[in-house]
């Protein structure tokens, strides 16, 4: 379905945190022809793959995260929603790896070739401090939101699961749910399901979605979401209520790939209640 609804693009937000970076946020169909109406909102990471594959920095291809609420938006499936999508910079992994569980000097990135990441140059604390006491009371101001953590939601993949996990486990407050797609658990060989044993969000107030393939990076994820999906579960989260955990077999670590499984997510996070 073509998309509809509005897309804004915000430039270079400032930040006293982190680098200023671009802000794309797509307004439901609706938005405008309800001036009372207020809306949840999904944060989702990595923006400039969501919604125009002329900005994608993989093979042109997005993750057509505005043609995905549209369909599901018209078929009664989700709630209308904003969703915020937030560029990355050149700093990516050092905003999207979650500082607290990491211990040494260093850890393995866990990609062929990458070597470690310095611990030394980690800020995603400075990164979530961006989106909860910066952007997110400018997206409150701007737009009509629905402001408390029952409306409020994280998303992304790969490094992006896992700064989306951190935010709900550091914010329990803020969000409500954290979708993580293809989480690049191998960095730092699992630490963050360690600490993420300790530090999940009460499964009475809180929602959380796993998934991943089964080919290219995703080959590596199943022994370490099946060890993540056991805690979770074991925290009191239960599948088919406010957990979710999938595999996609042959599916690949791409925007390609998660483009024809967005729908799940964003149902799983914002569906009708």
């Amino acid at each position: 379905m073509k998309a509809t609804g509005t897309l804004e693009s915000w430039q270079d937000v400032p930040s006293a945190h982190v680098a200023a970076r671009n802000v794309d946020v797509w307004l439901p169909p609706g938005y405008a022809a309800n001036p009372h109406r207020r809306y949840p909102v999904l944060y989702m990471h990595d923006g400039q793959n969501l919604f125009d594959p002329s900005l994608s920095y993989y093979a042109q291809t997005d993750w057509g995260v505005d043609e995905a609420m549209t369909k599901l938006i018209a078929e009664g499936r989700v709630r209308e929603a904003i969703v915020v999508g937030v560029w990355n910079t050149p700093l990516r992994l050092q905003e999207y790896m979650p500082r607290k569980p990491v211990t040494g000097d260093s850890l393995p990135i866990g990609v062929e070739g990458m070597g470690e990441l310095p611990a030394s140059g980690i800020v995603s604390d400075a990164y979530l401090a961006f989106l909860v006491d910066e952007l997110k009371p400018f997206i409150d101001r701007t737009y009509r939101t629905r402001r408390g953590r029952d409306d409020t939601f994280v998303m992304g993949s790969s490094m992006g699961g896992l700064i989306s996990l951190y935010a709900v486990a550091e914010y329990p407050q803020v969000f409500g749910g954290a979708g993580a797609v293809s989480t690049h658990w191998p960095i730092g060989n699992g630490v963050v399901i360690d600490w993420l044993a300790t530090h999940l969000p009460d499964p009475r107030t809180h929602r959380l979605y796993f998934d991943h393939g089964t080919a290219t990076l995703d080959a590596q994820y199943a022994p370490f979401q099946q060890r993540m999906d056991a805690l979770v579960r074991a925290r009191g989260y239960v599948e088919g209520g406010n957990f979710m955990t999938r595999v996609y077999e042959g599916a690949e670590h791409s925007e390609r790939a998660w483009r024809q499984r967005v729908d799940v997510p964003l149902q799983f996070l914002l569906g009708t209640k």
